[in-house]
C-alpha cells in the first residue's frame, strides 16, 4: 500500500514531503487529527530506503500521537515527522535551519519536539528559530526521556502488581538503550529488578552493564530470554508473527512506538497468554512533558501526571480481561469512540 493510500485509510488530514537540496534536507510530516486541539509529536532522524517508507513511518507514527494524546486525556492531536538521513553524519545546522523554516510555513499547525535521532540539544537549537518546538526549560531536571522512562516503569510496577509482587526481583529483558532505554534501565536497577540488555551500539550496552549490573544479551538473543517482562525500546514494528512466536515472556511493556508490526500481531500476544502494554498507554510521558515545558504544570506536577500511566493501564488490562478481548484492542476501540463523539458535538457546534 502506497504511503498516499495509507494515509486515506487511516484519516489523516495532511502529509507533506518537504526537500531543500542546499540544506540536504528531506522530510515527511504527517498530521493525522486535530479534533482535540494542535498537532503535536516529535522529529526523527534516521535512514530510510525510500522517500515513500519515511511517509509509512511517519502516517503510522502521527495516528499513535493521537491515539496517545486522547488515552492521555489531553487536548492535543497527533502528528510526527521523519527526517531521511543519518544523525551522526547527516546532522547539520543548515538542515535544522531548514527544517525550522518548514515549522515556520506551518504556522503553528504543527508543534515538534525530540524524538530518534533529534536530541534536546537539536531542539535547542531549533528553538532559536521557530516557536513551534517545544523542550523542557534551561535548569530544568527532567526532559521528556525522564518522563517517558517514568511512565513505562509505572506500567510495568502495573504489571508487576497483577502478579502480587514488586518491582523487586523482576527479571526484565531490554531492547534498545538510547535515551529512554538508559534512564529506564537506571530506574528498574534502582528498584531491584534484575535486566538482561542489548543494543546496536556496544557502548551504550557496556555503559548500563558498569552502571547497573545487568547482563548483556546479543541482539537477536533477547527475544529467546526467559524474562518476566520484554521491554522493546528502540526502533516500532519488532513484534512480528516469528518474534511473538519466540518471545519467553509474561508480559511485553516498552517505550517503542508502533511495537506491532500489524494489529494482528497484539491478537497473538493475547493468545499466547501474554499481557501487552499498548505502547501509546505505556509511552505518553513523553507527550505529556509538553504540559511541562509550555508552563502548565510544574515538575512535580507533571510527573505525578505521568505517575497516573500505572493506574490508566490497569484499568485498561482489567477492562479488556472482562470483555475478553485483546488490550490493544480495546485501547482502539476506546479512542475511536472519543474521537467520534468529540467530532460529533463540533459538527453540531457548526450547524
Amino acid at each position: 500500500m502506497s504511503a498516499l493510500d495509507l494515509a486515506r485509510e487511516m484519516g489523516h488530514e495532511e502529509l507533506l514531503f518537504a526537500t531543500d537540496a542546499a540544506a540536504g534536507l528531506r522530510v515527511v510530516v504527517a498530521i493525522h487529527d486535530t479534533t482535540f486541539g494542535q498537532a503535536v509529536g516529535g522529529t526523527r532522524m534516521r535512514l530510510y530506503p525510500t522517500m515513500d517508507e519515511a511517509a509509512v513511518d511517519a502516517l503510522r507514527l502521527s495516528r499513535a500521537m493521537t491515539y496517545k494524546a486522547v488515552m492521555a486525556d489531553m487536548d492535543r492531536g497527533g502528528a510526527k515527522a521523519v527526517i531521511l538521513g543519518d544523525p551522526n553524519r547527516d546532522k547539520t545546522r543548515d538542515l535544522l535551519a531548514a527544517y525550522a523554516d518548514l515549522l515556520n510555513r506551518l504556522a503553528g499547525r504543527f508543534n515538534t519536539g525530540p524524538d530518534m535521532g533529534i536530541d534536546s540539544r537539536d531542539v535547542a537549537v531549533l528553538a532559536r528559530m521557530t516557536r513551534h518546538v517545544s523542550h523542557a526549560p534551561g535548569g530544568s531536571t527532567v526532559e521528556a526521556a525522564d518522563l517517558t522512562a517514568i511512565g513505562v516503569l509505572e506500567a510495568m510496577r502495573a504489571a508487576a502488581r497483577r502478579w502480587q509482587r514488586g518491582l523487586a526481583g523482576v527479571h526484565v529483558a531490554m531492547q534498545g538503550l538510547g535515551q529512554v532505554g538508559q534512564r529506564l534501565a537506571r530506574l528498574l536497577a534502582g528498584e531491584g529488578a534484575r535486566l538482561s540488555v542489548t543494543d546496536v551500539d556496544p557502548g551504550r550496552v557496556q555503559r548500563v552493564v558498569a552502571e547497573t549490573g545487568a547482563k548483556p544479551t546479543e541482539v537477536d538473543a533477547i527475544y529467546d530470554v526467559e524474562a518476566d517482562i520484554f521491554s522493546p525500546n528502540a526502533a516500532g514494528g519488532v513484534l512480528d508473527d516469528r518474534i511473538v512466536a519466540r518471545l519467553r515472556c509474561r508480559a511485553v511493556v516498552g517505550a517503542a512506538n508502533e511495537q506491532l508490526l500489524e494489529p494482528q500481531h497484539g491478537d497473538r500476544l493475547h493468545e499466547r497468554g501474554i499481557l501487552y502494554g499498548p505502547d501509546y498507554v505505556v509511552n505518553a510521558g513523553g507527550l505529556l512533558s509538553l504540559l511541562y515545558e509550555i508552563g502548565e504544570l510544574d515538575e512535580e506536577g507533571v510527573k505525578r501526571r505521568v505517575r497516573g500511566i500505572g493506574e490508566r493501564v490497569t484499568g485498561l488490562w482489567e477492562r479488556a480481561q472482562a470483555e475478553g478481548l485483546p488490550p490493544h484492542r480495546v485501547a482502539d476501540r476506546m479512542v475511536a469512540e472519543r474521537l467520534a463523539e468529540a467530532k460529533s458535538r463540533r459538527r453540531k457546534g457548526h450547524a
